[in-house]
């Protein structure tokens, strides 16, 4: 039990420990790429002043991401809140799904970059532009998820519902949602993940404050420690995401 334990903590540290030996190898190969030591030293300030507000970009790294996070969060309630509703109607109806199927599988692959454009020319300002980019691009797996969950429903259940005549109201609040919960949760995990990728691409192209602004100004500034900066604070921030929402889907699935 020990080793496992032992094994679980430096496991992780030794893939971070190589991942950082090629890295310095590569600043090695390519002059203008900075090695960790160097992105350290001159990305230190944001780091070790991550709630510091100096100027419009030139902020914390904290309080960066906290600004993306933010539109994140309000793009993602947007996009599940039309989306698991979609799920349900889709699952029930077979109908709905061959009518609506093959405009989700046109819009399904659209990129960010081209929802963009089409939000600021509906709304003309840059923060609802990007919500609506979030919402449209992070919706789908949240669809399909909960659509399948309910196709997903043994008949067994469905007989249940028709013996004891349940309302339409109960059959959806005590069979559907609880046999679906496990294939939303699951949805919800994925439509985050992409949501966070979308705020990058939505804040590069609008230049608000957030971690995808701060790289673009950074990139066109050609301050290549900072946009490693950025890269790597967008790749944790996903990561911490991805596993919150790991841990609220396991405790959902154990209750």
């Amino acid at each position: 039990m020990r080793f496992n334990r032992v094994a679980a903590f430096l496991l992780p540290l030794t893939g971070v420990g190589l991942a950082l030996l090629a890295w310095g190898a590569a600043s090695v190969a390519v002059p203008d790429l900075p090695s960790p030591i160097e992105t350290w030293r001159e990305s230190q300030v944001y780091i070790l002043e991550p709630l510091t507000k100096r100027g419009e970009m030139d902020q914390g790294i904290l309080l960066l991401a906290y600004y993306s996070l933010i539109r994140v969060t309000r793009g993602f309630l947007l996009g599940i809140a039309i989306a698991t509703p979609l799920g349900f109607l889709l699952g029930v109806s077979a109908t709905l799904t061959r009518m609506f199927d093959p405009i989700m599988q046109v819009l399904r692959p659209i990129s960010p970059l081209a929802w963009l454009p089409l939000g600021l020319v509906l709304f003309q300002k840059s923060e609802p532009a990007a919500l609506f980019a979030i919402a449209v691009c992070s919706m789908w797996p949240t669809v399909i998820n909960t659509m399948m969950g309910v196709r997903a429903i043994p008949q067994d259940y469905w007989n249940v519902a028709k013996v004891l005549r349940l309302s339409r109201t109960t059959t959806f609040t005590k069979i559907i949602v609880p046999a679906t919960l496990p294939y939303m949760f699951t949805g919800y995990r994925l439509s985050l993940g992409i949501a966070w990728l979308v705020i990058v691409a939505s804040e590069m192209l609008t230049g608000t404050p957030g971690v995808g602004g701060f790289l673009w100004q950074e990139y066109n500034s050609l301050v290549y420690a900072h946009i490693l900066l950025a890269i790597i604070t967008i790749g944790v921030v996903g990561f911490a995401l991805d596993r919150l929402m790991g841990v609220a889907e396991a405790r959902l699935r154990a209750s």
